[in-house]
């Protein structure tokens, strides 16, 4: 049997038994990812619908910033929220830097360029549709908001899928932020790089196993969401 063969069959008896070390890690990475995804959805999606409802001077630069954002650089992003907890930071008071919380930070700031995005497209295809309907009944745009966001769930389930999914897969930011602490801060991603570093293959195949089925989870979910004709 050769080293991959061996390290499989391992990766697959630490998932089958359930072991602990393995639950906690995939346990923490979709509380982070979940609570990230969570909190830029509720920031991100008004932001959206603002884009796609209203017209004012700077819209085209904003829409323009949200969709090049979308390749924001992970250990950027990692750094800049590592400079805002550090002690020295103007946030340092609150303590948070090597804690899940500053890896919700982190991986917030991710999402919320995917979900700006795809909220505006969702919401501005609605209000071209339904806004002079809206507006004869009386709505203002401000009213006219929770309307549109509600006719566009279907765009904003998938905004939310997407950016599950990328704070799911990220590492570069988190491991900054976090410090990869065992039992603390410790992620699939980042249990990965540094298991397979160390030359403990079954544990980071295992979570690989783990972290490929939730990313394939994720893109049938956004797949099947879609509209029949954009799958």
């Amino acid at each position: 049997m050769n080293d991959f063969s061996r390290a499989f069959s391992a990766a697959l008896e630490l998932i089958l038994r359930g072991d602990a070390e393995l639950l906690a890690i995939v346990l923490l990475s979709l509380k982070v990812s979940f609570s990230a995804a969570v909190i830029g959805f509720a920031l991100g999606a008004p932001c959206g619908a603002a884009l796609a409802l209203w017209r004012f001077p700077g819209r085209r630069l904003l829409i323009a910033l949200a969709n090049a954002l979308l390749g924001l650089p992970p250990v950027v992003v990692g750094l800049f929220v590592y400079l805002l907890l550090t002690r020295s930071g103007p946030l340092g008071s609150l303590g948070w830097l090597f804690t899940p919380a500053a890896m919700i930070f982190a991986q917030t700031i991710l999402t919320l360029p995917i979900i700006i995005a795809l909220s505006h497209r969702a919401c501005e295809a609605v209000w071209s549709q339904h806004g002079d309907s809206l507006r004869i009944v009386g709505a203002t745009r401000l009213r006219a908001v929770p309307m549109v966001l509600a006719m566009a769930r279907t765009g904003l389930v998938t905004a939310f899928i997407a950016a599950f999914g990328r704070a799911i897969a990220e590492v570069g930011a988190i491991i900054i932020v976090g410090g990869n602490i065992r039992g603390h801060t410790r992620t699939m991603t980042t249990s990965i790089a540094l298991e397979t570093s160390r030359g403990e293959l079954a544990l980071a195949l295992g979570l690989g196993i783990i972290l490929i089925a939730i990313s394939l989870a994720v893109s049938v979910a956004a797949l099947l969401l879609a509209p029949a004709g954009k799958r």
